[in-house]
């Protein structure tokens, strides 16, 4: 489930993996379950949740899945800490490269292909509405990319790949909420704006020392943020289909922004820190240097592993 997913990147490298089974089943289990229902429970069956009946709309789930997962994430990782070596001699912020670039773009491809069946299946059905849908997605998601690649090349006058996967992260998140009911042009601004968002959104959580490993946080809460209330400003009323007026629209955008971040942020905030009391989730510093594939998983450098199959049977400890 995405939401839970979420917190996995934004805490990476120092969380043992009890613990994150215990986050697991919370999220998926209790906060998830409850914020779907406010928006999402009339899909399938009779009756909707409060929030739907207000007159919120989130189609694909900028707020419900995305923005849950972040608000959820943030209160995680203020409980866990930064890395060791992030923030540690107060000069700011100190860069800890991610060991492999090309994967991760691979990683983003295939997730920017799969978000055209999770915005196109938001439909529950195969119609003509679906290609727009589809459009929408892409295009937000590519802007979004060069939206962010672009102001950080503006600021530091180098390309950053990582920013160009997270910008289009960013657009895609933006456009879920609101890609069946706005317009290619729309989605681009959208798109655009979820970018610049991913962007101030990481240099403030660098500001106050919260460690995101491969800012997550800016790319579901910002930009999940911000497409929950692009519905509202840009999305055509008579397909939003609320009978709301355009300001009776933010506002109820607005509402559920609010309601949601408070909901999850605040519960998660406790039974984490509840969670935090009886059993560290934090792994101990010799095993976050010798790195959780080790400490948590068991699984040896390669060139441990070689040293380990050279060594003849009869002499392996």
């Amino acid at each position: 489930m995405r939401a839970v997913t979420i917190l996995s990147g934004i805490v990476a490298e120092r969380m043992k993996f009890g613990a994150y089974l215990f986050v697991a089943v919370i999220v998926s289990g209790f906060l998830y379950p409850i914020a779907g229902h406010w928006s999402w429970a009339g899909r399938l069956s009779e009756g909707s949740g409060w929030l739907a009946e207000l007159g919120f709309v989130d189609f694909a789930g900028s707020t419900v899945v995305h923005s849950v997962g972040g608000w959820a994430g943030l209160a995680l990782v203020l409980i866990v800490g930064p890395r060791l070596g992030r923030f540690d001699d107060g000069s700011g912020a100190h860069t800890i490269t991610p060991s492999n670039m090309p994967t991760a773009t691979l990683g983003a491809l295939l997730l920017f292909i799969g978000w055209l069946g999770f915005n196109g299946g938001s439909t529950l059905v195969l119609d003509e509405t679906v290609p727009s849908i589809l459009i929408n997605t892409v295009v937000g998601g590519c802007v979004g990319a060069i939206s962010a690649g672009g102001l950080r090349y503006a600021v530091n006058q180098r390309l950053d790949v990582d920013q160009f996967i997270n910008g289009a992260l960013g657009g895609l998140v933006a456009v879920t909420a609101n890609c069946f009911a706005v317009s290619t042009g729309s989605a681009a601004l959208i798109g655009l704006v979820g970018g610049m968002i991913v962007v101030f959104f990481s240099q403030i959580l660098e500001t106050l020392k919260i460690d995101d490993a491969v800012g997550a946080i800016p790319v579901h809460l910002g930009a999940g943020i911000w497409g929950t209330l692009a519905t509202g400003l840009y999305g055509d009323l008579e397909t939003l289909g609320t009978g709301l007026s355009r300001l009776e629209q933010i506002g109820v955008q607005g509402l559920g922004v609010l309601v949601y971040g408070i909901w999850t942020f605040g519960v998660a905030l406790l039974v984490f820190s509840a969670g935090n009391a009886v059993f560290r989730f934090r792994v101990t510093e010799e095993e976050e240097i010798a790195g959780l594939n080790i400490a948590e998983l068991g699984i040896h450098h390669e060139s441990e592993l070689q040293a380990s199959i050279s060594t003849p049977v009869g002499t392996r400890p």
